[in-house]
């Protein structure tokens, strides 16, 4: 190496904390002499002002060109460390901070001179990882100030509505001829009763008289490319063949001789208004129906009517996109109640909706099903599309407060009715709903509990089966009408998964990046969720998460740029086999393919980049290169962790979000476990390439240990930890072909909050590893195993 390696060695006393149990002035001694040091100091508290001053001074007196700290958790003071190198000139990535306290100095108390042992063995991992540190820059992202909201709903709208009114353009995609979503549909709210169009309508028409709100309906998004901060936005809209001068006058619609067939909704013509209180106000051709006979064309008086209009794109730069593509009612065509569910006197809780409202076909209907007096005997049937064995497992949360709500208003209708309700479990989540269950039995509406069987026909009434849990045995009930409280199923949004790369929960509904810390944020940075796209929510919950996605978006448009860390990954195209895996693991979509010449190679688009690794992980030809844990720095922690009495240690590989947290909890909690584990930190256990394996046993490693986030498939890069379950199960039977026995490696999945579960572990396999020690001797076909052959082991990852 040509560079002059001038490195700063500091270790912390962090009052007693460590001192008590390791004694930095004889580990300073020890480590004095170690190659590239060039000075050694122990201070009290090193991340103390003058601890920090101290560091700074010795940077500048003795032209130091790397630092290491062997302190507290790196991810407690790293910043604090390379702020202080920033102030001193030297880029902050060339700082090197070793744990030898969280998870040396408090879980070893009970066995001092090990503890020092193991504190020696760390700074020399960190030394040897230093050694090869290069000086990395941040990359800053410009940002393009405008927003697409995907989505015209409720929480469309309000998040389109708050970016605007801060002076940020926005576009506005819905695929729908018009604004709104399902929210055109309901009647009242619950829990007070209030209007919905009192809620919706205000919203609609503030958005679209907007002047800061291009809004594109019947409209979807066809393809999303760049990164964050400028993503090239591509949006197909249908043929608009009824114009922006259609006053909704109906003239077209009475020359219209083509309609529909019949069903629940009024016969309509092939020119119709989709909603008399929707925005915009026009009419739209359904291209199923119209025929193109023409007749609308000279009826219309503003000359409205286009039918040649052909379907056109739209590009758009954007900086950030919301989101809020809603949900779809449950079907009860398709599921167990499928039978029943074609009676005409079985309505689902969206169709009440509209009979309470008198839409359509009026409330008319409701007493041609039921009697000109109304129903005398009606029955809600909780939980259809939900909570079931086979089929959506998932609470759709609203289902219960809006027949409840429901079945309290048709009681104010028709005081005569006798309303029962079937359930499982009424679920009201908040107070407001809990009184409207309060309410319904104060008004005298029955409640069973007891899964309904069947519904069939009983001289054009409804026959209700059904189990009653409470009083045993079963009940046989004849009702004039049967409502299906059905719940939400994920929207309309598969195809805009394939476009953006979203991933999905198991339930079918878009991931949000963490549910707690991150929850209206996505895998893909710039790109926020909003309402019930995300998961089942009511009408209130997702116009606040509509305000919240705005008001992420809006801090990010605070500022000029976007910041990103200097640890990314990088492809040497030199080296490049152009086999693609790189690109089928990054879990967010930041490597392609290119053509430059004759050659084929990946790149990683650097403003996408979270620097996890995973990509370097699957590489076989190693030529991605993961700046800040390199190859070459990993293999310089194994050799330096594993230089003396290799056979009694544990080589632990920690991901920095999950199960590295979850060793520091151990610590924080005192938890106590042998000294054996040495870990390395990496960004990911996807990181992790099976040749690091390959080289620890090797050097003569007792044990091997993959740790990543838990549970398998909830991890801080989405898919990283199921990368490394994959690559280690693939590796172990390989491990028993060179003669290792594959128990010797174990993968565990480690919560940041699991400290008990990581000290049981590391407990567990020092035991084994003292019951059942390795051969001494390493087999002879793996110490000449060549290096690309121990890169090999991860050919397919898929």
């Amino acid at each position: 190496m040509s560079e002059d390696i001038r490195i700063g060695l500091y270790i912390c006393h962090c009052g007693h904390n460590i001192a008590a149990v390791v004694r930095p002035g004889t580990l300073a001694g020890r480590a004095q002499s170690l190659p590239g040091v060039v000075v050694c100091r122990h201070h009290l508290y090193t991340c103390a002002e003058s601890g920090q001053r101290e560091i700074t001074s010795d940077i500048k007196e003795m032209n130091l060109n790397r630092v290491v700290v062997a302190a507290c958790s790196p991810r407690l003071h790293e910043f604090t460390f390379r702020r202080a190198l920033v102030a001193a000139g030297l880029n902050p990535y060339l700082l090197e901070m070793v744990n030898i306290r969280e998870q040396c100095s408090w879980v070893h108390g009970h066995d001092p001179r090990a503890a020092e042992d193991k504190a020696l063995d760390l700074i020399r991992m960190g030394l040897a990882k230093v050694r090869l540190a290069r000086p990395l820059e941040e990359r800053r992202v410009p940002l393009t100030r405008r927003a697409m909201v995907i989505g015209g709903g409720p929480a469309g709208l309000r998040a389109a509505l708050d970016l605007a009114d801060t002076g940020v353009p926005v576009v506005l995609v819905e695929r729908q001829p018009v604004l709104g979503g399902l929210a055109n549909r309901l009647h009242r709210t619950f829990p007070h009763g209030q209007s919905a169009l009192s809620l919706i309508n205000p919203l609609m028409a503030s958005v679209s008289m907007h002047p800061l709100i291009d809004i594109l309906t019947g409209s979807e998004v066809e393809e999303v490319g760049g990164h964050l901060g400028n993503f090239q936005v591509t949006v197909r809209r249908q043929p608009l063949r009824v114009g922006a001068a259609c006053d909704a006058c109906g003239a077209c619609e009475a020359v219209c001789p083509e309609s529909g067939p019949p069903g629940a909704e009024a016969r309509r013509p092939a020119i119709y208004l989709p909603s008399a209180t929707a925005f915009p106000a026009r009419y739209v051709i359904d291209p199923e129906l119209c025929t193109d006979c023409g007749l609308c064309v000279p009826a219309c008086p503003q000359g409205a009517i286009d039918l040649g209009a052909a379907e056109t794109r739209r590009s758009f730069t954007v900086g950030a996109l919301v989101v809020a593509t809603g949900f779809t009612p449950y079907d009860p065509a398709t599921g167990p109640y499928a039978p029943g569910a074609a009676h005409p006197r079985v309505v689902t809780t969206l169709e009440m909706e509209e009979l309470l409202a008198g839409r359509q076909t009026g409330s008319d209907r409701l007493l041609a099903l039921t009697g000109a007096d109304g129903p005398r005997e009606v029955a809600f049937i909780m939980c259809v599309g939900s909570r079931e064995e086979e089929g959506n497992r998932y609470c759709s949360r609203v289902c219960c407060p809006t027949a409840l709500h429901q079945a309290l208003e048709l009681q104010a209708r028709f005081p005569q009715a006798r309303i029962r309700l079937y359930y499982r479990d009424i679920r009201a989540i908040k107070p407001s709903w809990e009184d409207l269950y309060t309410r319904a039995r104060e008004a005298g509406i029955r409640f069973q509990r007891g899964r309904v069987r069947e519904l069939t026909d009983a001289a054009g009434r409804v026959r209700l089966r059904a189990d009653n849990e409470l009083l045993g045995g079963a009940t046989d009930e004849v009702v004039d009408l049967a409502v299906l409280a059905v719940g939400m199923q994920p929207g309309n949004g598969q195809g805009l998964r394939e476009v953006l790369k979203l991933p999905l929960s198991d339930d079918g509904f878009f991931l949000e990046a963490h549910p707690k810390l991150r929850p209206l944020e996505t895998a893909l940075d710039c790109v926020f969720l909003a309402g019930a796209c995300q998961g089942p929510k009511d009408l209130s919950e997702s116009m606040t998460q509509g305000s919240g996605a705005a008001a992420k978006i809006l801090s990010l448009f605070a500022h000029d740029s976007l910041t990103l860390p200097g640890v990314r990954c990088e492809v040497d195209p030199e080296q490049c086999q152009a086999c693609g895996q790189c690109v089928r693991q990054c879990p967010f979509q930041a490597v392609e393919m290119v053509t430059e010449g004759e050659r084929t190679f990946a790149r990683v688009v650097a403003a996408a980049c979270k620097g996890c690794g995973v990509c370097a992980g699957a590489c076989v030809a190693g030529a991605v290169i993961a700046h800040g844990f390199t190859d070459e720095m990993i293999m310089a922690q194994i050799d330096a962790a594993l230089e003396d009495s290799p056979e009694r240690k544990i080589l632990t590989f920690c991901c920095n979000w999950c199960s590295y947290a979850g060793a520091d909890f151990a610590g924080v909690t005192r938890l106590q476990y042998p000294p054996a584990v040495r870990i390395i930190r990496t960004m990911c256990a996807g990181r992790v390439r099976p040749k690091f394996i390959w080289h620890a046993f090797a050097r003569g490693a007792g044990r091997v240990l993959v740790t990543g986030c838990h549970p398998p498939g909830d991890c801080h890069y989405l898919s990283g930890n199921l990368r490394a379950q994959a690559r280690i199960t693939r590796l172990k039977p390989k491990l028993a072909a060179k003669g290792i026995d594959p128990e010797r490696l174990q993968l565990a999945w480690v919560s940041a909050t699991e400290g008990r579960a990581f000290a049981r572990l590391t407990t567990d396999m020092t035991r084994d590893l003292e019951a059942h020690p390795p051969p001494r001797r390493v087999p002879p076909t793996l110490a000449v195993m060549p290096d690309r052959e121990m890169g090999t082991e991860d050919q397919d990852d898929e």
